[in-house]
C-alpha cells in the first residue's frame, strides 16, 4: 500500500481517549470507607496520568454503578472498564457487576476481582508490618507462629477458594501458617480460627485484614483479634497498582459487552 505524505494545513487526528477505568466497590455505611476509595483512585491517577478513572459502587454509596456508567455515557466515553475493589469471586463479582455491563449505555469490559496475586500480598505483608508482626525469630517462634486471614466471607465457593489461595501466598510470603476465617457466610469465623490455631500449639497469632477499607466487618474482626492485628488494605499503594493490573488484563483478555442500552444509543 502506497503511504501518501499529510497535507501540509492537515492536522494529525487526535488519539482516542483509553477506555476508562472504573472501580467497582462494594458500598458501606460508614463513612471511611467513601473516602478511602476515593483516596484510592487518586493514587491510581497518579500512576496512570490521562486515563479517566471514575467509581461506582455496588449498594449503599452514591454514585451507584449502574448511574456512573449512564453519566460516563451522557460525556461521550467510549468504552469502560469495570475492575472489582472486590478480592474473590462471589455473588457480586460473578452476577450483579456483569449484570450491570449488560445494561449499560455503552461497551464495557468486566475485570477479575483483586483475588490472589503477589501485589495484594504486598499489601497484606506491608500492614501486618506497620501493625508490629515481626517474624519469627527462631524456630520455637515458627512453631508457635501463625497468621488469621479476616475476610468478608461468601457462599460461593469459588470466592472461599479465592481468599485459601490469598492465605497460602501469604504464608509462603511470610513462612508462617496462614489460615482464612470470615465475618459472615462461612466458617471459620476469627475466634474459632484462633481456638483451632491454639489447639495446636499456635499462640502467637495475628490479623491481617482482608478488607479494602473500615467498616463493621473489619471492626468485628479487629475486636475478635487476640493480639495483632493490621489495618484495611486501603489506599496502599500496592492496591492502585492491582487495579491497574487488572484493568490492563482486562483490555487484553475480556470481550467488550455491548447491552441493549449501548446499542441503542449508538
Amino acid at each position: 500500500m502506497t503511504a501518501y505524505p499529510m497535507h501540509p494545513g492537515a492536522r494529525p487526528r487526535p488519539a482516542a481517549p483509553p477506555p476508562t477505568l472504573v472501580v467497582v466497590a462494594h458500598g458501606s455505611r460508614d463513612p471511611r470507607a467513601l473516602a478511602t476509595a476515593l483516596r484510592l483512585l487518586e493514587r491510581v491517577r497518579a500512576l496512570r496520568p490521562g486515563l479517566p478513572v471514575h467509581l461506582g459502587h455496588i449498594e449503599l454509596n452514591a454514585p451507584l454503578l449502574p448511574d456512573t456508567l449512564d453519566e460516563l455515557a451522557a460525556s461521550g466515553a467510549g468504552s469502560a472498564v469495570l475492575v472489582p475493589l472486590l478480592f474473590g469471586r462471589g455473588h457480586h463479582v460473578t452476577r450483579d457487576i456483569p449484570d450491570a455491563a449488560a445494561e449499560a449505555p455503552l461497551p464495557t469490559r468486566v475485570a477479575d476481582p483483586l483475588g490472589a496475586h503477589p501485589l495484594l500480598v504486598d499489601a497484606l505483608h506491608a500492614r501486618l508490618t506497620e501493625a508490629g508482626w515481626q517474624p519469627p525469630r527462631d524456630a520455637e517462634e515458627r512453631r508457635r507462629g501463625a497468621v488469621v486471614l479476616a475476610a468478608a466471607g461468601s457462599r460461593a465457593p469459588a470466592s472461599r477458594a479465592d481468599t485459601e489461595r490469598i492465605a497460602a501466598l501469604l504464608a509462603a510470603r511470610i513462612g508462617v501458617p496462614v489460615v482464612p476465617a470470615y465475618a459472615s457466610a462461612a466458617a471459620p469465623t476469627v475466634p474459632e480460627a484462633v481456638r483451632a490455631l491454639a489447639a495446636r500449639g499456635r499462640t502467637r497469632v495475628a490479623v491481617a485484614s482482608c478488607f479494602t477499607a473500615p467498616g463493621r466487618f473489619a471492626a468485628e474482626c479487629a475486636d475478635a483479634a487476640p493480639g495483632t492485628v493490621s489495618d484495611p488494605l486501603g489506599t496502599h499503594p500496592a492496591m492502585a497498582r492491582l487495579l491497574l493490573h487488572r484493568y490492563d488484563q482486562a483490555l487484553r483478555t475480556a470481550a467488550p459487552v455491548t447491552g441493549p442500552a449501548a446499542l441503542a444509543t449508538a
